[in-house]
């Protein structure tokens, strides 16, 4: 009965078009994977503002970094947080330990002062120590990017040693993980795979439509099945077999960024209250097509059909199991 409900609120039409474009996600996802040309910069709203020049200055230092792949160690090691510490005394937004900063720390803006909880200093040291680590390892076969990142988990020697990434799970899945983090940061300068997971995802949260909201609602039986925004959409992932981060701007770097025009269903849309920093999200919700997205809105609404088209709307998320998995919070886990 309540999707008859949304139905006839919205229109016949607009029930057909999802049909529609939920069969055309299979057939793109089919014949479209793979596709995808060689990111170059960062996605709009990637990086907050307020870091963005000093990522894109220091991201090009050498040729085994970039700007994408500079936010994503930051991102990894400290959430953009200036003043995170780890319980092994790892300082900053970079996380150095102290014997590494002393050693590797640069004045990034030259005050005469290297600060270890100064953003400009962290972000300048920690794009010099990789590529001081690139200089180490240039002699090593394989992916010259692949062996600075092995190099900064394993250490130096260890590559040298093996030819290349050693064979150490640890290791091996750092390197992996930050270059697919990588991905959510980059601009893409072509079309973005879309998921084959998008579908499946939909329906789950398409058979909720009509659901009162409940602030910090996981849809539990002891909650009645009721969610708010984030937990829908986790959840929506959940039953294709992907782990999502349970806040939504954590979920905001689980694959790459569509631009508007590009946007699939399935695609997590944000919502935000700064536009140049993706910490202020406060939204999200799952495209369906038509410039329209399922979501749970607010208390007192019920889960239903939104147009994305908000001053507020940030930005969309082309969710993958690979994206998901290399989130700090699923890392954490």
């Amino acid at each position: 009965m309540r999707k008859f409900w949304v139905a006839g609120g919205l229109g016949a039409g607009l029930v057909l078009l999802l049909g529609l474009l939920l069969i055309g996600t299979y057939v793109a996802a089919a014949g479209l994977a793979g596709i995808g040309g060689r990111a170059l910069g960062l996605a709009k709203g990637a990086v907050p503002a307020e870091y963005l020049t000093q990522v894109q200055k220091w991201g090009t230092l050498c040729p085994a970094i970039s700007p994408a792949l500079l936010a994503a160690q930051l991102y990894q090691e400290s959430g953009w947080n200036p003043k995170a510490q780890s319980p092994a005394a790892a300082q900053g937004m970079a996380q150095f330990i102290p014997a590494t900063w002393q050693t590797h720390g640069v004045d990034g803006d030259g005050d005469g002062k290297r600060d270890v909880w100064d953003p400009e200093d962290a972000i300048a040291s920690a794009a010099s120590y990789d590529c001081e680590l690139a200089k180490y390892v240039k002699d090593a076969p394989g992916d010259a990017t692949h062996n600075m990142l092995a190099a900064y988990n394993a250490g130096a020697y260890r590559v040298i040693q093996y030819g290349g990434v050693p064979p150490y799970r640890e290791t091996q899945n750092y390197v992996k993980t930050i270059t697919t983090l990588a991905k959510s940061f980059e601009a893409p300068a072509g079309p973005v795979a879309p998921s084959k997971q998008a579908a499946g995802a939909i329906y789950y949260a398409q058979d909720k439509l009509g659901t009162p909201y409940l602030w910090g609602g996981n849809g539990t039986a002891a909650q009645n099945g009721r969610f708010d925004c984030s937990g829908l959409t986790k959840a929506a992932y959940h039953s294709v077999g992907i782990e999502l981060p349970r806040v939504a701007n954590d979920q905001w770097n689980a694959g790459p960024h569509p631009k508007r025009n590009e946007l699939l269903p399935g695609d997590l849309v944000f919502f935000a209250y700064d536009l140049k920093d993706p910490r202020s999200i406060h939204h999200v919700g799952i495209y369906v097509g038509g410039g329209y997205m399922i979501n749970a809105p607010y208390t007192g609404a019920v889960i239903r059909f939104d147009k994305i088209d908000t001053p507020d709307y940030l930005g969309a998320t082309r969710v993958t199991s690979d994206g998901a998995k290399a989130l700090p919070a699923a890392n954490a886990a």
